[in-house]
């Protein structure tokens, strides 16, 4: 009996243990499973890269040591341009603030949109204190919200989407610069967005900050923190950023007494606009230590190698705190200067270190070029994706750039600035409504008061000192004529004549 009990015992253990087991492998299997397709899933969700714009205001195509700058300090994107590709033919998208920012965002002219020059605190014209023969269309005060922006785009691809610093896409809401309510970044397709002036000179008010006098100090920034904090954040989903700084803007002032200290040893007494310039590259060095720290939070999350950044600026430097040599021009007219940016591009694994790139790229073809990275086909756009070019050096084929700025500049002061638009002479002056178009290496600018033309060869006279109209006029009508019927298919503003008063 006792034998028959033990018998019993043993093969009931057995049973168990054969059933316990076959529970662990099943949890087991299970679990693994689980943590399989989680995994899979999550790879799935991150295999769009996040994306960082950086976007400068006002910083010109030289202001960088990597583009050449003979006393800029700029490590920072120095180090950038060195872990990826740099443009040597990079344009903004218009050589003024809101015209340039609205082109980026929607992937279209400015012709196209209708926004041309900055935005206002109330709609009407251009009142200059000297008579024209023409007059600049109304001005655009808001970007209409049936626009679809980049962030509206990505988030079709299940981007988050977030915004820091300097819009200036709508009318000024009870300050300057103040986002609206209704046609701020919130409501063009940014989730997150933060309004702040961070440690830039608007924010100052009526107060000075005591000087900084030890090396390495810069002034606090919240803006930066800000966004340093969003970018070291776990995200669930890939994450598109957009950090529009305000430096190196106007007021051109800086408590970093080190810097000003540092610049009186570097840059010859002998130089034109000394003063100004001092503080400018203590601006543009300031503006390099902020772009280092949000680099340094993107390095230090896991997702660094699957991080795309780009850095550009919104147009070309202020003629009067600047050199834009050896371009002609600066902000606020279409040579060169006013137009030509630094554009630098970082993706590890996808772009090559260390390359440089003569491809002529405008800031429209942003929005093409971050929605294929996403894999969402982009909304009707005039650019094109600029990945082909980044990611297996292919070639941009030959395709015409258009700039419109159809107004006149400065709007106070008009009557005393100078007429001609010179290299690297320090002095705001008179620009007149233009159109221009480059196609190759070729670039045409139309004047709308006499209907005159310029033809420049970029390719030997990137200074566009010999207009070749005379020398070459059958390319100069082509390309004019070209322009004008772009123009027109964009349902472009020109200006009109002004009426007969007597």
């Amino acid at each position: 009996m006792r034998h028959l009990h033990n018998r019993w015992w043993r093969e009931s253990r057995n049973r168990f243990r054969c059933a316990f087991a076959t529970c662990v492998r099943a949890a087991v299997t299970s679990l693994f499973l689980t943590v399989f397709v989680s995994t899979v899933a999550a790879a799935e969700k991150q295999s769009h890269p996040n994306i960082v714009l950086i976007l400068a205001d006002d910083l010109a195509w030289a202001d960088l040591a990597c583009y050449g700058h003979p006393w800029h300090d700029t490590p920072n994107l120095d180090r950038l341009a060195d872990q990826g590709m740099k443009f040597t033919n990079g344009y903004a998208a218009a050589p003024i603030c809101s015209a340039s920012r609205a082109s980026l965002l929607t992937g279209k002219t400015t012709a196209r949109l209708g926004f041309e020059f900055v935005t206002k605190n109330k709609p009407g014209h251009q009142q200059l204190d000297a008579d024209t023969p023409l007059v600049a269309p109304p001005f655009t005060l808001n970007l209409p919200l049936d626009e679809i922006t980049i962030a509206e785009t990505l988030q079709q691809s299940g981007y988050a989407t977030a915004f820091f610093g300097k819009w200036h896409l709508n009318a000024h809401y009870q300050r300057y610069l103040g986002w609206s309510p209704t046609h701020g970044p919130r409501q063009q397709g940014f989730q997150f967005a933060i309004e702040d002036f961070g440690g830039h000179p608007y924010s100052w008010g009526r107060t000075t900050p005591e000087p900084l006098t030890k090396k390495g100090q810069f002034p606090k920034d919240t803006l930066v923190e800000s966004t340093c904090k969003y970018l070291r954040q776990s995200q669930k989903k890939p994450f598109f950023a957009m950090v529009s700084h305000f430096y190196v803007h106007t007021p051109v002032k800086t408590p970093c007494r080190w810097l000003i200290e540092k610049y009186e040893r570097l840059i010859p007494a002998d130089s034109p606009a000394r003063e100004r310039r001092l503080r400018y590259a203590a601006f543009v060095e300031t503006l390099d230590h902020y772009v280092g720290r949000i680099l340094n939070a993107i390095d230090e999350t896991a997702t660094r190698d699957n991080t795309l950044v780009v850095f550009t600026s919104d147009n070309g430097g202020h003629p009067e705190y600047t050199a834009n040599g050896p371009l002609r021009g600066s902000k606020w007219n279409l040579y060169e200067g006013g137009i030509r940016v630094p554009l630098l591009v970082r993706w590890p694994n996808h772009v090559l270190a260390r390359s440089t790139t003569d491809e002529p790229a405008i800031g429209y073809d942003l929005h093409a070029t971050f929605a294929e990275a996403a894999g969402v086909p982009p909304s009707q756009t005039d650019g094109i994706s600029l990945l082909p070019l980044l990611t297996k050096q292919q070639a941009i084929p030959n395709r015409a750039l258009i700039w419109h700025f159809p107004y006149y500049h400065p709007e106070r002061g008009f009557a005393k600035a100078p007429d001609r638009i010179g290299v690297d002479d320090f002095v705001t002056s008179r620009t007149r409504p233009h159109s221009a178009m480059r196609l190759g290496a070729y670039k045409v600018i139309r004047y709308y008061e006499d209907e005159s033309t310029e033809l420049y060869d970029l390719s030997h006279d990137p200074a566009e000192h010999l207009n070749l109209r005379s020398q070459n006029p059958q390319m100069a009508t082509q390309l004019t004529q070209q322009l004008k019927r772009t123009l027109a298919d964009m349902n472009a503003r020109l200006p009109s004549s002004r009426p007969n008063t007597r």
